[in-house]
């Protein structure tokens, strides 16, 4: 990688650009100044600060407990290890339980967690708020397929959109989220077939996490690609550190087979 394109600031127009010329958008989660300036360094195009930190840094059962406050305090810290990369800050669960809630939490994320961009979850029961959020000038990244918000209504972690009228509602969601303004949608936990055709039918970014290599980019939870997290390992992650020397060598592997599209096989998609 070039000196010049390691220090170019990422921005949603690189993104789209990114997809138009088929190169493969690099995404993983931080925390922390530390581990977001060795992601940066590595060449991750897009750091997450996700409402994953309740589970892998706070120990919850689920993503539910996190507070926009504790958001807005990881992505502040996260902001002053990144140079290059775009950060995107996830939206906690009750943030957005209507247009005027989320534009002024999403406002919160950006004006003291420094956040580039906001994550939330849901397809056309979310339209309002994201078209608000957007309004305000506000970048949006959707999140549709399995909501980790959502999962006691969903009976746990399970893969969505496998019959037919699943998923079509997750294709109908996509296009909806494309012309409420969202700038990209992270897919979770499909079937690889359907996030292709997502990918196709719609001119975002689609960033996927458990939904095969065809999608514009890639994400994982940056503890589970370095075997940090305790209890199980999600079958779309794989453990990076297993051939590399320190966690720096692990995430460019991550990145090296993103890029080349060697990662996520079949064994990690569904």
């Amino acid at each position: 990688m070039s000196q010049h394109t390691s220090t170019k600031q990422i921005t949603n127009t690189e993104l789209l650009a990114m997809k138009a010329r088929d190169e493969k958008i690099v995404s993983l989660t931080a925390y922390d100044a530390s581990f977001a300036h060795i992601l940066d360094t590595a060449g991750v195009d897009m750091i997450l600060v996700g409402d994953s930190l309740g589970m892998v840094v706070q120990g919850q059962n689920s993503t539910v407990p996190v507070t926009v406050d504790e958001m807005a305090y990881h992505s502040k810290i996260v902001s002053r290890g990144i140079e290059r990369a775009l950060l995107v800050t996830d939206m906690p669960f009750m943030s957005y339980p209507n247009p005027d809630e989320a534009v002024k939490n999403a406002g919160v994320l950006m004006q003291q967690g420094h956040a580039h961009m906001v994550k939330l979850e849901g397809g056309q029961k979310v339209l309002d708020s994201v078209q608000h959020i957007v309004n305000q000038g506000i970048p949006v990244c959707g999140h549709l397929g399995l909501l980790p918000q959502s999962v006691n209504q969903l009976g746990g972690y399970r893969v969505q959109g496998k019959d037919d009228a699943q998923a079509n509602i997750i294709i109908e969601d996509a296009k909806c989220l494309q012309q409420a303004g969202a700038s990209a949608i992270v897919v979770e936990c499909i079937p690889s077939t359907l996030a292709k055709k997502i990918t196709a039918v719609v001119d975002i970014p689609i960033i996927g996490i458990g939904a095969g290599v065809d999608c514009d980019g890639q994400v994982l939870v940056s503890y589970d690609m370095l075997d940090i997290t305790f209890g199980k390992r999600p079958k779309f992650s794989k453990n990076f550190m297993l051939e590399a020397g320190n966690i720096a060598d692990a995430v460019s592997a991550y990145v090296s087979a993103v890029k080349n599209k060697t990662f996520p096989a079949k064994t990690h998609s569904f």
